[in-house]
This record gives C-alpha cells, sequence and structure tokens, in this order.
C-alpha cells in the first residue's frame, strides 16, 4: 500500500504496445471495479484498439501498473466526425485523488492529437460526485447527452447493483467550447449512496431531470461542490440552435 506521502513524481505514463503489459491490467481492473471474469476487457481488445487507431496507456510506479486509459476509435453517425472514445481509465484506490487522473488525460490529448482527433469522448455515472467535478470543472468537457443502463447490471462494487445509467462526456481538445450562462441546475445530494434504496431513488430522479432539460437542448457547462451536494449547471441552447 501508498502512503499518502509517497511522492508520484517518478511514476511514468507510456504507451503500451505488448500483450504482457495488456495482461496487467487485468489486476486493476478486479482491483478498481471488482470485475468478474465475465465483464473484464480482455487483452486482446486492448491489442485490436492499438491497431486500429486507439490509445493504450499505463501508468508504472517502478515495474507496477497502478493505472490505465484505454481509447477507441469512434465515428458520430449524424456528422461523420471521428473521434476517440475513452472506455475505461482505472487508478488503483492508494493511488486517487494525486493528480494521476489528470496525467493520464494530459497524455491521452496528447496522443489523440497526434493521431489527428479533435474530440475525445467518455461515459460517466452521473451520481459520482467527485468524478463529475473532475470532467466538468478540471478537463472543461461539456454534457449533451444521458444514456440509461449503458452496460447493463454488472459485477463491479462500485455499481452496487444499480443500472449503469451514464452521461457523456465531450471533451473539444482542438479548441476551447463556447461558454454560455446557466440558467437550470440539477442536484445530486451527498447522501445519495447511503443506502441501494436511496441510489436507485435519487438515479431516478436525476434520470428525469436530464431527459426533460436534454430535450430541450440544454448542455451542462459547469458544476459545483457544497455540503449538500453536488449540482450540474446547465445552460439552454445558443441563439440560433434549433
Amino acid at each position: 500500500m501508498a502512503s499518502r506521502e509517497e511522492s508520484l513524481d517518478d511514476v511514468r505514463i507510456v504507451a503500451l504496445d505488448q500483450l504482457e503489459q495488456y495482461r496487467e491490467t487485468l489486476a486493476v481492473q478486479e482491483t478498481v471495479w471488482g470485475f468478474s471474469d465475465l465483464d473484464k476487457v480482455p487483452p486482446r481488445l486492448f491489442t485490436v484498439a492499438r491497431l486500429i487507431g486507439g490509445v493504450v496507456l499505463g501508468a508504472y510506479l517502478g515495474d507496477r501498473m497502478i493505472g490505465y486509459s484505454l481509447g477507441l476509435p469512434g465515428r458520430d453517425a449524424a456528422d461523420g466526425e471521428t473521434y476517440l472514445h475513452s472506455h475505461m481509465t482505472g487508478i488503483l484506490a492508494e493511488f486517487q485523488g494525486r493528480g494521476l487522473g489528470r496525467r493520464l488525460k494530459m497524455r491521452q490529448k496528447e496522443e489523440a492529437l497526434r493521431l489527428g482527433y479533435g474530440l475525445i469522448e467518455w461515459t460517466f455515472d452521473p451520481l459520482e460526485i467527485r468524478n463529475a467535478y473532475f470532467n466538468v470543472e478540471k478537463l472543461g468537457v461539456r454534457v449533451r447527452r444521458y444514456e440509461p443502463n449503458v452496460y447493463g447490471v454488472t459485477s463491479s462494487k462500485l455499481h452496487a447493483g444499480a443500472p449503469t445509467d451514464r452521461l457523456v462526456a465531450e471533451w473539444r481538445i482542438d479548441g476551447e467550447p463556447e461558454a454560455a450562462a446557466p440558467t437550470e441546475e440539477i442536484l445530486v445530494p451527498a447522501d445519495v449512496r447511503a443506502s441501494p434504496e436511496r441510489t436507485l431513488a435519487v438515479q431516478a430522479e436525476v434520470r428525469e431531470r436530464f431527459k426533460e432539460l436534454f430535450a430541450r437542448r440544454h448542455v451542462v457547462v459547469g458544476y459545483r461542490v457544497s455540503q449538500d451536494g453536488g449540482r450540474y449547471l446547465l445552460a439552454p441552447p445558443a441563439p440560433g440552435v434549433s
């Protein structure tokens, strides 16, 4: 176990290109998410991702993999834009909250730009307050889509048997997104994980609110954290946008 005082200055973030490296991700998946073998992403998919224009990164402290990121190429069906879909980013618990997630995302951005992408997308749990703050406020993503139960009910201890509802983060890496003044907000209360029943009730409320505002073309442009929870800040569409 790493202490909070242990420096992460020596952590190396490298592009992975060997099957043996991909196999190391299995232990991280099991530790971070508690996935059963059924839900783990197999090493061969990492191989495919690299061969078809994806980005596969590993974070190492010495010879130990302490985190990784897997991204695959995607294509928007509406406008044909190609983008990088960041499918998984996992960091061992003792190294979380210390800037390593940001370092992984910055290296992912660098690799994506090198490959010619201008957009990175990924999904995240609307109820995870710390992660939402990181995505929206630290990285500056925009959110305009809500996908209910994307992955079904999984074996992960983090999902706790709840439907895997997800927001879709849109991270424009080829320029700053336009800022608009928020007019609506959606609260995720601090006690959202107090019990499975509480989680499901909040999830249902948050889902309906997002569906309502996204149907009106609102976009998540900010996030605030306070003692009572986290608040998504949403802005209406710009003038002329239907």
